[in-house]
């Protein structure tokens, strides 16, 4: 689980695994005392009032997140999108948004960005036919990633996710380093992988549509032993496909496979593997500016347009109940990837004037990346009850080390003519214009504290501090050593015990390159949360405004990266998933930003300009109706839902803005029998077409009308 080589820069497999083993060690070790202190307070004093544990699924604790009825239902009670604890939704004094794999499968996301497409305060698609990442922003600000509470990466510049992988998807809105560590304070995103269950499961899918699509998958699990001990979960998928521009390919091969071992009631160990293979092309290399052509056109070349990813991951999960209120968890991932993308696009800055010349100037943009990173974390969880006082008192640690190479490659490439497309092929002898090789060591230790009063008042802190070792080699910036600590600070308040009030502060803090001063951010936020008795449903409200310093920004025509001193948003997001009655479904959501750069001074005239590709409005809404079967007649669900996406500006300069549209969505499930479905997605249904992004030298459309048909077989 530990790392190879990189380059040769890397420690050697043994030496590595012994620091592995050693941190786990340490940190295990640490936390002993605490485990042995608990339990002798609890013999020594038979009066203090221990909080019972509460035990969620099979060989499950309280510090396990139960996700067992995310396939029933779009409603989450639970999440731990906010810390490495479970919490209730109502009363975690956060903005929390969970897309559960009912709701995933329904509208049959394929991509990172359809699954949180339907979410207040999220933009998505806002980079068009450019598909070598998932482009998405909360609260205006692209996030970083987690997986099962693990640090992956940025969106921007990371990998796209397959989301049949995951039970769920959960999204923070706002600052949170004390949660998980590292992050922006837009919000973040945390990914819950299939595991394993005590119980036989399963399901196998076709579907076939839109760009010669065709996709088949499977996702099923059983005990192996008599006992219900151990247990297995295979899932896959496989998907050979076009894109909506000519030569283009969008092909796909995932396997995932898992083990739990459960020993006792209180003690399950869990191995994940999974493998991520893409093999695609990353864009339609624009389309003039100030031309209406088909979204088809392709402007790129043929020989240089590749983007692909290769990717190996193994996980290892593993929990104890101690009893008397004392759990403890250590999670550790180790992950190899290696990806590489080459294309040829449009940059030229035409006026509606210069349409006379059809020819246009054109630029080779390449990257190879390579990245190894392995990341273990361990943590006590103490829950007890003292009279009218409920705790929860979390304490862990966290290493995290990444190492990376990267190749970048820019140069000029023949001009294209786009009334009659010649394409001169791939360039040659092309060399890198930059090659860094980063290391980076992340040691952190953390806090988080729930007291609740009566069952109504609850008090969260978080506290955290993390250190950065930083060294880069192929640039100026050599070494860095970082201290940051980062808190936050939430109430909630049960009015009733059916709504709840919260207000909170969080701060964020990224890790930067070497000799850059890391991003911050902090953000006050307060908000109501309504969950009825009568029926599954959660409404939130809140306000919020956030500031985040020292951004790297990513100008066209070559996206290197700039600084911009300061940027605040201020906004508010509404948001309601309702299971109105078994048959009818609603997901509304609105976000409103007001967005400002503060940078006095700046000499690119920013200063007061709002932030390039964030709407002042955003909403949304999809309901689902389910006619019930009668006699031969199986069930039929109809989805339909809109979107609708404000204008923006294209650049932080505020020379460009988009137009503000509407994107209708749909959906149809026939249940032929009783574990037999036939379902029918269609995504911009009426094709509605927009300019998604204009980066001054070429446009970007908004993805096209796509059609899927899937026929599921469960067990």
């Amino acid at each position: 689980m530990d790392k190879t080589r990189n380059g040769g820069r890397s420690l050697s497999t043994p030496l590595q695994w012994r620091r592995a083993l050693l941190l786990g060690c340490t940190a295990i070790g640490s936390l002993l005392p605490a485990v042995s202190f608990a339990q002798d307070a609890a013999d020594a004093n038979g009066s203090t009032a221990l909080k019972p544990i509460v035990i969620e699924g099979a060989g499950g604790s309280a510090s396990k997140l139960d996700t067992s009825e995310d396939s029933k239902s779009i409603v989450a009670t639970k999440t731990t999108a906010v810390g490495k604890m479970p919490s209730d939704v109502l009363t975690t004094p956060a903005t929390v948004s969970v897309i559960t794999s009912k709701e995933i499968q329904e509208r049959g996301a394929e991509s990172v960005e359809q699954v949180v497409q339907y979410t207040a305060g999220v933009i998505t698609d806002y980079y068009g036919s450019d598909d070598r990442y998932d482009y998405f922003k909360i609260r205006g600000f692209s996030p970083f990633t987690y997986r099962d509470g693990l640090t992956i990466g940025r969106s921007w510049g990371g990998v796209l996710e397959e989301p049949y992988a995951f039970d769920r998807v959960e999204v923070l809105k706002g600052a949170n380093s004390t949660g998980f560590g590292v992050s922006d304070p837009g919000g973040s995103v945390n990914y819950v992988t299939k595991l394993p269950k005590s119980e036989r499961f399963g399901e196998i899918y076709a579907s076939g549509g839109s760009y010669n699509h065709k996709e088949t998958g499977f996702d099923f699990g059983d005990n192996i032993t008599a006992d219900d001990t151990l247990s297995y979960r295979l899932t896959g998928k496989l998907k050979r496909s076009d894109d909506e521009y000519d030569f283009s390919q969008d092909d796909e091969n995932f396997i995932m496979g898992g083990l739990t071992w459960r020993p006792t009631d209180m003690t399950s160990l869990s191995f994940v593997f999974d493998h991520l293979g893409r093999d695609g092309t990353p864009s339609s290399g624009g389309q003039p500016r100030f031309t209406h052509l088909d979204r088809d056109a392709f402007f790129g070349e043929p020989d240089y347009n590749y983007n692909t990813v290769n990717r190996n991951t193994y996980s290892l999960i593993f929990d104890h109940d101690f009893g008397n209120g004392l759990t403890f968890n250590s999670s550790a991932r180790y992950s190899k990837t290696d990806t590489g993308f080459g294309y040829a696009y449009i940059f030229d800055a035409l006026g509606a004037s210069d349409l006379a010349d059809t020819l246009v100037d054109r630029s080779y943009f390449g990257s190879r990346k390579a990245t190894e990173q392995f990341i273990v974390d361990a943590h006590v969880l103490y829950e007890a009850g003292f009279d009218h006082v409920e705790t929860r008192t979390l304490f862990g640690a966290e290493f995290n080390t990444l190492n990376s190479d990267n190749e970048n490659y820019y140069t000029a490439a023949p001009a294209i003519d786009w009334t009659n497309p010649i394409y001169s092929g791939a360039p040659v002898g092309l060399t890198p214009y930059s090659s860094v090789a980063a290391d980076q060591t992340t040691k952190a230790i953390y806090l988080q504290e729930d007291l609740t009063f009566f069952d109504r008042l609850t008090v969260s802190v978080g506290l955290r501090n993390d250190w950065f070792d930083l060294k880069e080699t192929g640039t100026s910036n050599g070494k860095a050593d970082i201290s940051d600590f980062s808190k936050r600070l939430g109430l909630s308040y049960k009015i009733t015990d059916e709504l709840a009030a919260f207000a909170s502060y969080a701060e964020s803090v990224a890790p930067p390159s070497a000799g850059v001063t890391p991003t911050t951010g902090k953000q006050y936020e307060v908000g109501l949360k309504y969950r009825p008795d009568a029926f599954p449903a959660l409404i939130t409200a809140s306000v919020y405004d956030l500031t985040m310093g020292n951004i790297t920004s990513y100008e066209a025509p070559t996206y290197l990266p700039s600084t911009i001193d300061k940027v605040r948003h201020r906004g508010v997001d509404l948001e309601a998933k309702l299971e109105v009655t078994n048959d009818i479904n609603v997901i509304a959501a609105y976000g409103y930003i007001d967005s400002k750069i503060d940078e006095p001074g700046d000499p690119n005239g920013y200063n007061g300009k709002h932030f390039a590709q964030v709407p002042e409005h955003m909403a949304s809404i999809w309901g689902s109706y389910t006619l019930p079967g009668n006699g031969a007649r199986g069930d039929m669900t109809f989805g339909l839902g809109a979107r609708y996406i404000g204008s923006y500006y294209f650049d932080n300069a505020n020379t460009r803005k988009s137009d503000g549209a509407v994107v209708f969505d749909a959906a149809f499930t026939y249940k032929i029998k009783e574990h037999t479905t036939f379902q029918v997605n269609a995504s911009n249904i009426f094709n509605e077409k927009h300019i998604a992004n204009d980066d001054g030298g070429a446009y970007y459309y908004n993805p096209g009308r796509t059609i899927m048909a899937t026929l599921r077989q469960t067990w």
